[in-house]
């Protein structure tokens, strides 16, 4: 699900005590570079870590535009009037550039023997709660002093201010059950880190937020997504695994189906950094282009204008492996539907993925003919192919892995995750065609592990180019079969049901 929220990319950095001057000048390059946010942890008993709230308060005076947030504050170990008042004065001094990300406080044995209460998980949670409350009552002028008898803070008549310069939004780190039902109901953003939660649990925790804003009279849109992820710039797939390419692809797919707005980067590479600033530019771009059909939501399509691709009317393998004749099929499309060119973007992506791994596919088979060419080594080609981005979104196959075989991949995960679940809900007639698509993906991965033998067998005298070109002929009729029948199948409900 797209919430609709404007687009922000920021830093994650680390606040190492003994490279000050390196971090201030991390924080400056996000600015320049044209990156939103930069954000620093919260760990007031690690001495090895500066204090957040000075560090951004020093960063803020050095910078002119970007904002700043703790990534997340210690809620234990500073004290909700102290900290709003903190909040609101650095929120003025720089004109409204300051977030607060905040946290339950989960190293509960460091906190307690830094003098903090020493509290259960389900205490602390309560804690925040009332801390919550505390801190927006603080930032509300006007009215009489603030009382409130709470199990772990008590204020009798403590005064109201500063307000901040803007709605300064309160974003929780939450990952358990109880922790994202609370942001649903409260908070103004949610913020996970992909280490803790992968984006194949993104869409379980949205579900539980969601549900808790609905209960609460509360727009499930109103809680901004946000994401603290890490990644490599090199490499042959996995998530954020890649060049460029890759993490537009990706991040773009969170966006449109997990309704991330939000992505800090945790890095301290300024190579890095000034990368994702050129991702950042490709996601915008992407995802302007896909909501760009959102002001024609009242404007109806005529027909449905986007055309599945059909299978190769040639086969070049004499091996079958899928049985097409025993292919499930969905429902019929309603000849009478309409359909908004909103709700026509999901299928039309679909096919542009596919239409990327049939290009690649195209390149693998060149690869081979250069190799019988005696113009590229076997080892050459196979290195070439390892590297190769075949890469596609949350309903395909999954990103094809370093050796080529291997199909974990996050896009994959999400797949059996999130996509084919929500189909099978939405429409039960959907079962067995998803069923079978899941079948099939297991028969091309055993496909492209004998691809990655046949690549090897040259090389170490077990087979020939003869059979390196008879397993990329069954890959090419295996896959292409697959994709089609995919396409077929898919691109009429992802426009009638959704993504998500």
């Amino acid at each position: 699900m797209d919430y609709g929220h404007e687009l922000v990319f920021g830093t994650f950095l680390t606040p190492a005590v003994d490279t000050p001057d390196r971090v201030i000048a991390l924080a400056q390059l996000t600015e320049q570079v044209g990156l939103d946010l930069v954000s620093f942890q919260d760990h007031p008993y690690q001495p090895r870590l500066m204090d957040a709230w000075t560090l951004l308060s020093v960063v803020a005076g050095r910078t002119e535009r970007v904002k700043v947030t703790t990534n997340v504050a210690n809620l234990p170990l500073r004290h909700p009037v102290v900290l709003a008042r903190s909040v609101a004065t650095l929120d003025l001094i720089t004109g409204g550039r300051v977030e607060l990300g905040l946290g339950a406080g989960g190293f509960l044995d460091a906190v307690a023997a830094n003098g903090g209460p020493r509290l259960t998980t389900g205490q602390s949670i309560a804690a925040l709660e009332e801390a919550i409350a505390i801190m927006r009552e603080v930032w509300t002028p006007g009215g009489g002093g603030i009382r409130l008898a709470g199990k772990h803070y008590t204020l009798s008549g403590a005064k109201r201010g500063p307000a901040p310069a803007h709605d300064v939004s309160i974003w929780l780190g939450a990952y358990k059950p109880r922790m994202l039902a609370l942001t649903g109901r409260l908070a103004d953003g949610w913020l996970p880190s992909s280490g803790y939660a992968g984006p194949e649990q993104l869409a379980a925790m949205n579900k539980v937020i969601d549900e808790a804003a609905v209960e609460a009279g509360r727009d499930p849109a109103a809680v901004r997504r946000l994401y603290n992820i890490s990644g490599q710039f090199v490499g042959g797939g996995g998530f954020l695994q890649g060049p460029e390419e890759l993490w537009i692809d990706q991040l773009t797919e969170l966006t449109l189906g997990e309704g991330i707005s939000t992505y800090i980067l945790a890095s301290d590479n300024p190579d890095d950094i000034r990368r994702f600033a050129e991702v950042a530019a490709g996601v915008r771009e992407a995802i302007a282009v896909a909501r760009s059909g959102a002001v024609a939501e009242r404007v109806v399509a005529t027909g449905f204008g986007v055309v599945p691709t059909p299978p190769p009317a040639v086969r070049r393998s004499a091996v079958q492996l899928l049985d097409e004749s025993a292919r499930p099929t969905g429902p019929a499309q309603d000849p009478s539907r309409r359909y908004t060119p909103y709700q026509l973007q999901s299928g039309q992506h679909l096919i542009d993925v596919h239409d990327h791994l049939r290009a690649e596919l195209d390149q693998v088979r060149d690869l081979v003919e250069q190799v019988a060419a005696g113009t590229l080594g076997v080892g050459a080609a196979r290195s070439h192919i390892n590297t190769m981005t075949m890469r596609q979104n949350n309903w395909t196959l999954g990103t094809y892995c370093e050796s080529y075989c291997r199909l974990v991949t996050t896009h994959h995960s999400l797949e059996d995750a999130s996509l084919f679940p929500h189909l099978r809900r939405a429409d039960p007639d959907l079962v067995p065609v998803v069923d079978r698509l899941q079948e099939e993906h297991k028969i091309i991965h055993d496909v492209l592990e004998g691809v990655d033998k046949a690549l090897v067998a040259p090389v170490d005298g077990s087979g020939d180019i003869d059979g390196l070109r008879a397993a990329v002929d069954l890959l090419d009729d295996t896959l292409l079969s697959h994709l089609s029948y995919e396409e077929r199948e898919l691109v009429e409900p992802l426009a009638r049901l959704g993504v998500l």
